[in-house]
């Protein structure tokens, strides 16, 4: 019996999903625009040897770069246009984001609205540039001081190539942000994560191949490999069940009456979920961490000894990277919450509408309630990612797995797939309501 409902359910849906043209045009353009993204990431920089860049990627690509290399997709490998990839305005919003929280300016505009809102986005794509601008002339530079065994990774340094490299990263990265811009706006799910997220499942059938031929050479064992994909699998399902985890607080709303007849009296309740950051503070963290070390990795061992020194002490796999990256995710967790979620205001709404939570005072009392249960619930979310985001770090430092199998990267794949599932079903509901209006409306014509 419970089989043939979830059939027909099944049914139900597809059938739904099948009438949905919106929703159809929506999926065609965020599938176009990841395919754009992913031509973008074989267009080469003009002036690299690609002979030498991977032999100087094979020399120096297990630390730092094979991360930043995940996060792009494979672009830095192979060092084309979209070598930065996003990580420039999600630095940028950081900074932001953080300006916001201190700045009593930025704080005002926040509260504008709409106006506000594109005022502030403004501002990020203006330090996106300058970041970007940075990024990529630090970029150009390591790249003329890259040498392999066959000679420079640059045909012909100076200038020119500097100019021109500059130029070409920061107008590929300010596509990409308008790129995920128009995802966000005009397909399914949030553009800028998809981007990520496109780069890292493009790269998993080439890491799964350097494993099995790792297995195949000796150099992991099979029992390694086996627990390996049986930890990602466990990892994968950990994941979604903290992710649907919330706290659902009981909201009662007083009965009143109006003529001769009483209204009101229900309950519902207020979901306050495990983790309500999302994938946000490991991307934070990465990308803070990734942004100083990058000059330091396309060093090459080549710099100073002070720089080598800071090479060493916050290596990929190190206790101070991982105490580091622990520390920011925890921060990125408690900051993020802070910001999405202000229970001065959640409290407020309620008392204006007439509800309360049963026990406590409205108001003031709600809101340190609130509170209360959201510091602790992000108590546990944020050990829980930070133990996601670590503990298969470790294993990828002693046994030199491919970073795609590191918690960082099956979060964002499960988060951000388990969103845009989510999106979709909303839009399949608003056009099933829609269908339904549009069935009353008829009906009533008709009578």
């Amino acid at each position: 019996m419970a089989s043939a409902a979830e059939q027909l359910a099944a049914n139900i849906n597809f059938g739904a999903f099948a009438k949905a043209t919106e929703l159809k045009k929506r999926l065609w353009f965020t599938l176009g625009a990841m395919i754009v993204y992913r031509l973008g990431t074989y267009i080469p920089l003009p002036g690299i040897d690609p002979r030498i860049l991977e032999d100087v990627f094979s020399q120096h690509g297990g630390g730092i770069l094979g991360m930043f290399d995940m996060f792009a997709g494979g672009a830095l490998r192979r060092m084309t246009i979209f070598a930065l990839n996003i990580m420039p305005y999600i630095s940028a919003s950081i900074i932001i984001q953080l300006l916001t929280a201190t700045s009593p300016t930025l704080e005002a505009l926040k509260k504008e609205g709409e106006s506000g809102r594109k005022k502030l986005n403004q501002y990020t794509r203006y330090l996106t540039v300058l970041l970007a601008s940075v990024q990529a002339f630090g970029l150009s530079v390591g790249l003329e001081g890259m040498t392999g065994s066959m000679g420079s990774a640059v045909i012909h340094p100076g200038f020119f190539f500097r100019i021109t490299t500059v130029i070409t990263l920061v107008g590929a990265t300010l596509f990409l942000m308008w790129l995920g811009e128009q995802v966000t706006a005009r397909g399914v799910g949030n553009g800028i994560s998809l981007i990520i997220f496109a780069g890292i499942v493009a790269q998993l059938p080439q890491a799964m191949a350097s494993t099995l031929e790792l297995g195949r050479t000796g150099a992991l064992s099979t029992a390694f490999i086996i627990f390996l994909l049986a930890m990602s699998v466990g990892v994968v399902f950990f994941i979604v069940y903290m992710e649907r985890a919330q706290r659902r607080l009981i909201v009662q709303y007083p009965k009143r009456q109006v003529g001769n007849r009483m209204f009101g009296g229900e309950s519902s309740h207020l979901p306050l979920k495990l983790n309500t950051s999302g994938v946000i503070p490991p991307i934070f963290a990465s990308s803070l961490l990734l942004l100083p070390l990058t000059a330091v990795g396309f060093s090459g061992g080549q710099g100073p000894e002070w720089l080598q020194t800071i090479s060493q002490l916050i290596a990929h796999g190190s206790i101070l990277y991982m105490v580091g990256y622990a520390g920011l995710i925890v921060f990125f967790c408690f900051f993020y919450t802070a910001i999405v979620f202000n229970p001065v205001e959640t409290a407020d709404n309620l008392k204006k509408y007439g509800g309360f939570i049963p026990g406590i005072r409205p108001g003031k009392n709600t809101a340190d309630y609130l509170d209360f249960v959201l510091t602790r619930l992000t108590v546990v979310g944020a050990a829980y990612l930070a133990a996601v985001c670590l503990l298969p770090e470790f294993l990828i430092a002693q046994h030199a797995v491919p970073f795609y199998f590191g918690g960082t990267s099956l979060l964002i794949v499960v988060s951000v797939t388990m969103d845009t599932v989510a999106q979709i079903h909303s839009h399949l509901l608003a056009h099933q309501y829609e269908g339904l209006i549009k069935k009353s409306k008829l009906r009533g014509r008709k009578g």
